[in-house]
C-alpha cells in the first residue's frame, strides 16, 4: 500500500515539474513581446480626455437607473441629481487614473 502511494507522488512531482518548466519557457518567449504594449500604455489619458468618457458613462448609468426605477422617478429626482455629480467626479478621476 505504501509503495503505490509513493508512485503517485513521483508522478505528481514529474507533472508539476513539467508544468513549471513549460510556464518558464512560455514566459521567456512572450516577455519581449510585452515591451511595446507597456510602452503604449505609458502615455496615459489626461483629465481633459477623461471628462467626456466620464460624462458618457455616468449619463448611460443614470438613464439605466431611471428606466429601472419605474414609478419612483419623480420622487427620486433630487437624489439622482446629487449622485449624478458624485458619480461623474469619481468616474472621471478613475478613468483618468486607470487609462
Amino acid at each position: 500500500m505504501g509503495a503505490d502511494n509513493r508512485g503517485d507522488w513521483k508522478l505528481l512531482a514529474v507533472v508539476l515539474s513539467v508544468v513549471v518548466l513549460l510556464l518558464l519557457v512560455v514566459a521567456a518567449v512572450l516577455l519581449p513581446a510585452t515591451v511595446p504594449a507597456v510602452a503604449a500604455l505609458n502615455t496615459g489619458m489626461g483629465l481633459k480626455e477623461a471628462v467626456p468618457w466620464g460624462f458618457g458613462v455616468t449619463l448611460g448609468l443614470f438613464v439605466l437607473f431611471a428606466i429601472v426605477a419605474g414609478d419612483g422617478l419623480i420622487g427620486e429626482l433630487q437624489f439622482m441629481l446629487g449622485s449624478f455629480f458624485s458619480f461623474f467626479l469619481i468616474l472621471t478621476l478613475l478613468i483618468a487614473w486607470v487609462f
